[in-house]
């Protein structure tokens, strides 16, 4: 394999990149994970993860891990209620007896993100990933990689992959294709001990995840194994809408009192989400590359995950996506079917444009309907369909 003897260097420690760091290694591949974060007990942010049969599922299966994850997901966890504003319930899966189960087409078993880092971690060999390794530049010198990173530190490696995210330090160097704005802002936050901070919220949960929709406007919520509740809200802003507003998102009160007239519709239910005022709000304008979206492949680098195809998160694809990534870059570097790397990565990357240009679609669809006045109306008629 064309792999054979070069030292392969994974920007990101994310699901994707330790998905692939796994996958390689497992052929023998010399690899290393640099990542951002100080060390693995770092908290992992964001919500849990629904894991699908084609893709996310795929790449533990490949990668051996399946018995890992079995013993670490969440059954139930992923039982939804669809709510509108007033919090009147309109679709509820605790209602219903649980008849999925793995190898089904749409069981989706949810993870907490930190069990799956642990679970992909455990899995690589000792000293795989470097850790408090922000990435700062690239250097090309002769036939290899000199990496350099925030901390003064120094690595250099034959072939680069790019899987740190949508703010991609590797992705220039690979395109200059850049994001739009997808007209769409969430703000995130995480409450601890969601039953005491947020008790008839934790109720309404059930331990399972809620979408509520009203006024062209979101609320997505996931319960964690840890006690916590992690949620964002959406709604239509302009591209400036982060700077222009002037919030301290720091500052519970200022974005409590700015929630209460861009929300003005909803019930007070939602004021519950705001009071625990430990942890900071993250503002993100959603941002989506271009579904068009093509390079000339090189031989020694590419991305994976959101560095090659950032959307919003209103399909669940982001991590399944990236982790797809993962698999089927492994296999093209350690095949034996293609002339050189560079056919090998343009094999890849070639799928990966194909499959984010239909995903994407549906993403960018999401979005836009979501927020938009028929959005509850048209997610009933999804599950519906779907049960």
């Amino acid at each position: 394999m064309f792999v054979e003897n070069k030292q392969i260097a994974i920007i990101g420690g994310g699901p994707g990149g330790l998905t692939l760091a796994r996958l390689l290694q497992l052929k023998g591949v010399d690899v290393k994970v640099y990542e951002r974060d100080v060390n693995r007990t770092v908290r992992v942010q964001g919500g849990t993860l629904d894991l699908h049969r084609e893709s996310g599922l795929a790449a533990l299966g490949k990668a051996g891990l399946m018995d890992a994850f079995k013993a670490n997901y969440r059954p139930g966890n992923d039982r939804l209620r669809i709510v509108d504003e007033h919090a009147k319930i309109f679709f509820d899966e605790h209602a219903e007896e649980a008849t999925s189960n793995f190898g089904d087409e749409w069981y989706r078993p949810e993870i907490d993100r930190g069990p799956l880092r642990t679970i992909l971690l455990d899995s690589l060999a000792a000293d795989t990933v470097v850790w408090d390794s922000h990435i700062v530049s690239l250097e090309s010198i002769g036939n290899t990689w000199k990496l350099i990173f925030q901390n003064g530190h120094t690595g250099t490696a034959d072939i680069v992959i790019g899987a740190d995210g949508a703010n991609s330090k590797i992705r220039p160097l690979v395109t200059p294709i850049k994001p739009f704005y997808s007209g769409v802002t969430i703000l995130e936050r995480n409450i601890d001990d969601a039953e005491k901070n947020a008790p008839i919220i934790y109720d309404l949960l059930k331990g399972g995840k809620i979408m509520a929709f009203g006024d062209s406007k979101t609320i997505s919520m996931s319960a964690k194994g840890d006690g916590s509740l992690d949620f964002y809200i959406g709604w239509k802003a302009d591209a400036n809408w982060l700077v222009d507003s002037g919030i301290d998102f720091r500052n519970g009160k200022q974005v409590l009192d700015w929630f209460k007239k861009e929300y003005a519709n909803w019930d007070s239910i939602w004021l519950e989400l705001f009071e625990d005022g430990k942890n900071s709000f993250i503002p993100r304008p959603l941002y989506c590359m271009p579904l068009n979206q093509s390079w000339e492949a090189q031989p020694t680098i590419t991305l994976l995950g959101d560095a090659a195809h950032a959307m919003p998160p209103y399909a669940g694809e982001g991590v399944n996506m990236a982790m797809l990534d993962a698999l089927e870059l492994s296999d093209c570097l350690t095949s034996e079917k293609f002339a050189d790397l560079t056919s090998a990565m343009a094999h890849y990357e070639k799928q990966m444009f194909t499959r984010f240009a239909e995903v994407g679609k549906e993403t960018l669809a999401n979005t836009e309907w979501m927020h938009s006045p028929a959005g509850l109306e048209k997610i009933l008629e999804m599950f519906t369909s779907i049960h």
